[in-house]
C-alpha cells in the first residue's frame, strides 16, 4: 500500500473515482440510477468516477448511496476529553489575565514633536 501522503492529488482522486465506479458496480448499480438516487448530475458522476472530484457535497450523496459513507466516521467523531484533560483545558483558559497596554505610547502623544 502506497503512503497516501507521498501521493499527487490527482493520484489521490483518480483512485477515489475507480473505488466509487468498482463499488458502484458491485452493487450492479447504473451510473444513471445513481445519479438519480444521489440527485446528482449524471455527468457529475462521470467526472467523479475519472477523479474529477469538486464538490464535496455531490461526494457525501453519492457515498451515501453506495453505502460508503461510514469512510468519513474518523473525521465526524467528537473528541472526548477526560475528566482530567477537561479541567485542566477550562482552567488554563481562565489562567492568563489580559492586561490592559500602558507605557510610553501615552506619554509619547502628550509630548509635541521636536522638528
Amino acid at each position: 500500500m502506497d503512503n497516501i501522503y507521498m501521493l499527487a492529488d490527482a493520484v489521490i482522486l483518480s483512485r477515489i473515482g475507480n473505488k466509487l465506479r468498482t463499488v458502484r458496480l458491485k452493487q450492479n448499480i447504473t451510473q444513471q440510477s445513481l445519479s438519480e438516487a444521489a440527485n446528482v448530475s449524471l455527468s457529475s458522476i462521470k467526472k467523479m468516477e475519472k477523479g474529477e472530484i469538486r464538490s464535496f457535497d455531490s461526494l457525501l450523496r453519492v457515498l451515501r448511496i453506495l453505502g460508503k459513507l461510514d469512510i468519513l466516521q474518523p473525521l465526524v467523531e467528537e473528541d472526548q476529553l477526560s475528566p482530567t484533560e477537561y479541567y485542566d483545558f477550562v482552567h488554563s483558559s481562565h489562567a492568563t489575565i489580559r492586561k490592559r497596554a500602558v507605557g510610553r505610547i501615552h506619554q509619547a502623544k502628550k509630548e509635541e514633536p521636536t522638528w
